[in-house]
């Protein structure tokens, strides 16, 4: 690694996947305003993902509709007035 070039802030954080409630350890320097307990009974810093790999279909083998912000919705409202 070139040195000077990466932060130096990284920290062990719990990644929480909210549509499966899966959560994993990792590193990142990310903020986080959360904090869990985790499996292994520390406190960690907690980033929420919509699509981890115990969610997303090519890693499950199932298709799952993950609609949490109304996207597919909003998509259809805005172009349903565009002709075919």
């Amino acid at each position: 690694m070139k040195k000077g070039i990466h932060p130096e802030s990284y920290r062990v954080v719990v990644f929480k996947d909210s549509s499966t409630e899966t959560m994993f350890l990792g590193r990142s320097c990310a903020s986080a305003k959360e904090t869990v307990v985790f499996e292994d009974g520390n406190e960690y810093p907690v980033i929420k993902l919509d699509v981890s790999s115990a969610s997303h279909p090519f890693f499950t083998g199932k298709k799952q509709v993950l609609d949490s912000a109304g996207r597919i919705d909003k998509f259809n409202k805005k172009y349903s007035k565009v002709k075919k």
